[in-house]
């Protein structure tokens, strides 16, 4: 089972660079970001623009919905909503594997009939489990020190 789950650990590792070059346009003329996240009003040193907004890397001043002219740093912009999106997918993925390892786990648990091993082998799912979950919430707190880093 833990070769089977190494082998498509390694084949969706192996495969993600092909996916991400199957097209060659998306990395040619690129000139913004579509914001997935909305940053608010916190950051010190410079201004994103909502979610859901093209911010252009070639112009610094931006035209707002109500008119007024706003300084936004679209780089730094893109780059966080970035590490939020791989963030979170980081998330979603480790905690589907968390809640398969419990599963699998108890199953060892259950079925186990008093046999040493299969109790051994059920409670490292679960521990192996909860040091997975405690990654995953780990990984939330990313963007926090790339925010730190960037200075906003």
């Amino acid at each position: 089972m833990k070769k089977l789950i190494l082998v498509l650990i390694a084949l969706v590792m192996l495969m993600m660079p092909l996916m991400a070059s199957a097209d060659e346009t998306a990395y040619t003329d690129v000139d913004g970001c579509t914001l997935r996240h909305d940053f608010g009003e916190d950051f010190t040193g410079f201004r994103c623009l909502d979610s859901g907004d093209l911010c252009p890397f070639s112009d610094t001043n931006i035209t707002l919905v109500d008119g007024t002219v706003a300084s936004t740093t679209c780089g730094a912009c893109c780059l966080l909503d970035t590490i939020y999106t791989i963030t979170d997918w980081i998330f979603i993925l480790v905690g589907a594997l968390v809640i398969i390892m419990i599963l699998l786990g108890g199953y060892n648990l259950i079925t186990a009939a008093g046999e040493p091993d299969k109790i051994t082998k059920g409670k490292n799912y679960v521990l192996w489990a909860a040091i997975g979950f405690v990654v995953a919430l780990a990984s939330k707190s990313i963007p926090a020190l790339a925010r730190a880093i960037i200075g906003a």
